[in-house]
């Protein structure tokens, strides 16, 4: 099987650095690689695997040639180069929103529903951060058949970029030393606050990033539209990891005991769950490495075969750049490009 020719569509960004950088540790084998960005980062440079490599701005005919482009650049860059990219005979990963909720496109999670990915027309869809974490914790346990499902977000600022996380350090350091500061990332200043909404609202009272939770759940597992499932989103004064309460109901019985087994078994899982020595998952544990962590895993007092458990995720990995990087080494092994 012949190496695959690569690109990076948004290196210069948060992700897109991560992207690169997962690239690298998975041991990712290629032809040749193309780091790829606006107009305004074209001609950075950029090293990569001991070699230094200039940074191209994206444009249609950047594509020839390129078997497999990651992207993390937006929805409306991957809107306007996945047509480009289709037509040339490559495949997008898109990190992006927009195309994860078409039929004709699988949503993966790399070890969660790999087999979506033979369906693929030449656009893959990265599902959103929250999401991501949360089926690698779910997949296992979905033999006891989801009856109803209710998570509650804690999302980091990274999961907003750069500039997020730049007004979470100013906003701090202004709070504490009693200056003004003016918010521009969030609707509510960020420094020792918790905001209760993430994108836009929807005409039912969620937002989107909330009903993005329910309807790429639905999606990834396969759950017919009969599976209730709600999500509430809040926004954290935390840099990296997103944390999630997560209230599942079953069809049949399953008892704690069980559910920690499975998911000390489960691919992509780590568990940390000894709450009388205080040792549960926190976002801290998370930042910078691979794992889903699961902990606080308990019998839920209001569900009938009820379990209520916590899990935190670094969102820029798992969420974003790691299952990027996952799909693609799943596409290779799988021969898919």
């Amino acid at each position: 099987m012949r190496k695959p020719r690569i690109a990076i569509l948004g290196a210069t960004g948060v992700v897109g650095r991560e992207i690169t950088k997962i690239t690298d540790e998975l041991g990712i084998e290629f032809e040749s690689i193309k780091f790829l960005s606006s107009a305004r980062s074209a001609g950075s440079k950029i090293t990569f695997k001991g070699k230094e490599y200039t940074v191209e701005e994206a444009k249609p005919e950047v594509f020839d040639n390129v078997d497999i482009v990651m992207a993390s650049a937006g929805g409306s860059t991957s809107k306007l180069f996945a047509p480009e990219i289709v037509k040339r005979g490559g495949l997008i990963i898109d990190n992006s929103s927009a195309f994860r909720m078409e039929k004709d496109v699988p949503l993966v999670i790399a070890g969660v529903n790999d087999e979506d990915l033979r369906k693929h027309k030449g656009i893959i869809a990265n599902p959103n951060c929250s999401t991501s974490q949360l089926m690698l914790v779910l997949e296992p346990l979905k033999k006891f058949g989801i009856k109803r499902l209710i998570v509650s977000t804690y999302q980091a600022v990274s999961g907003a970029g750069l500039a997020a996380i730049n007004e979470l350090r100013d906003d701090t350091i202004a709070n504490l030393e009693g200056k003004p500061f003016e918010n521009k990332c969030f609707k509510k200043p960020i420094s020792f606050n918790v905001i209760p909404q993430i994108d836009v609202f929807c005409e039912n009272g969620y937002t989107k990033e909330e009903m993005k939770v329910v309807n790429e759940t639905r999606k990834i597992l396969h759950l017919d539209d009969t599976t209730k499932i709600s999500c509430t989103a809040a926004r954290v004064p935390v840099f990296n990891g997103h944390s999630e309460a997560v209230d599942i109901e079953f069809e049949k019985n399953v008892t704690p005991d069980e559910v920690r087994e499975i998911l000390k078994n489960a691919y992509g899982v780590k568990v940390i769950d000894n709450p009388e020595n205080y040792e549960y998952p926190t976002t801290r544990d998370a930042s910078g490495v691979d794992p889903v962590f699961a902990g606080r895993i308990r019998k839920n007092l209001a569900f009938d075969n009820g379990i209520s458990l916590w899990c935190v995720a670094d969102n820029l990995r798992i969420g974003a750049a790691l299952n990027t990087v996952r799909i693609c080494k799943r596409v290779i092994e799988m021969g898919l490009f």
